[in-house]
């Protein structure tokens, strides 16, 4: 290999130039899920997906369309792999997610822009520099005027979210009336989470919903939840995904949704409880606490005694389901869940504001007498 001023090889140079790139390119495909997914800004996306792109053109520039640049790597004898995290940096929101992210887009153009002097190479690394702090403004300040403080924790369980009321959709015991109806009217009565599960509907139908519930749920400052469905939760930017003992396992959900998205999961046993919580739910849904016909493959009622039982042991949030009604939704309280999620009881009533409302009022009397 030549060398190049200094004294260090052509293969060194290549080997900064390869981490610097993959490092600028990570750092902007986070805080483009941000803006695609958390911001549904079409516009800021753009720009974001542009820089990434300009990047990766500038690689496939070098020899071999970038081979070199791979062939150069060096990950064993990387004297500084894998570093520890340095103090202060663990991200406990997202505004300090995005600052971290655009913080290494920033350092690692400049050090592009610095070691290509040395090939000499003509590129446009200072520009991109400069777009990536004018992005980092905006969407900073749009965080911040979204009440971003209370935006999605970084750690498993530690997002605020109200389970009072969990309502799922249920389109079959709707009566005939829109989902998206039947969910405002919920929304009005007092729901805190709103939940699309309908099993019966296409993908198409799925997103079409789930984009109308997310802006109504956006609208009202509702949690908004996609069950089973990690991919239609992040086709539509939803806050989380609900799953099932037999569907996609918590560690790998949280890979795809990324940092910030609640998962919850149901249990039906305190085993599968604190096996939840320790695979870092952010909640668990416990039941069918009561007799259920909501669902074809219904489990036998576990009884409110399980309830009493996971509160016991387990701390991150507990949402008591399965034929819970507003005559016996204190008792489910009383046993010490944090919330009770429903189907018929709200979304087949008549009357879905006023079935909701009920619900709610009874959940917040049932909590004046806890300890």
């Amino acid at each position: 290999m030549g060398i190049f001023y200094g004294g260090g090889s052509v293969g060194d140079l290549y080997r900064v130039l390869d981490a610097n790139f993959n490092r600028a390119r990570e750092g902007l495909r986070v805080v483009e899920e941000v803006a695609r997914f958390v911001l549904d800004d079409a516009g800021m996306t753009i720009r974001i997906r542009d820089m990434r792109h300009r990047l990766g053109i500038l690689q496939e520039g070098f020899p071999g369309r970038g081979a070199v640049l791979v062939q150069a790597r060096d990950v064993e004898g990387d004297v500084a792999a894998p570093a520890p995290p340095a103090a202060g940096e663990e991200k406990t929101n997202l505004i300090q997610l995005v600052m971290a992210n655009f913080k290494r887009v920033q350092e690692a153009t400049r050090v592009l822009e610095e070691y290509a002097r040395l090939l000499p190479l003509t590129a446009p690394f200072k520009e991109i520099r400069y777009a990536a702090y004018l992005v980092e403004k905006e969407m900073v300040s749009r965080l911040v005027q979204l009440d971003a403080s209370e935006a999605p924790s970084c750690k498993p369980g530690a997002r605020k979210v109200d389970y009072s009321l969990y309502v799922i959709t249920g389109d079959k015991f709707s009566r005939g009336r829109p989902v998206v109806e039947v969910a405002r009217a919920a929304i009005e009565g007092g729901a805190t989470v709103l939940q699309l599960r309908e099993k019966d509907f296409t993908a198409r139908q799925l997103i079409d919903a789930g984009h109308q519930l997310r802006r109504l749920t956006r609208e009202k400052g509702v949690t908004f939840i996609v069950n089973d469905r990690v991919d239609v939760a992040l086709a539509v930017g939803a806050d989380g995904v609900h799953l099932g003992q037999d569907d996609l396992p918590i560690g790998m959900a949280r890979r795809i949704l990324g940092p910030g998205k609640i998962i919850g999961i149901s249990t039906h046993s305190v085993e599968q409880a604190l096996e939840a919580q320790r695979q870092g739910a952010d909640y668990i849904g416990v039941g069918p606490v009561y007799e259920t016909r909501t669902k074809d493959d219904v489990q036998a009622p576990v009884g409110v005694d399980l309830v009493r039982q996971v509160a016991s042991v387990v701390s991150i949030p507990k949402v008591a389901i399965g034929g819970i009604k507003a005559h016996n939704v204190e008792e489910v309280i009383a046993a010490g869940a944090d919330g009770v999620a429903v189907i018929t009881a709200v979304v087949a009533a008549e009357d879905v504001s006023g079935a909701a409302r009920e619900l709610r009022s009874r959940i917040d009397n049932a909590r004046r007498y806890l300890p």
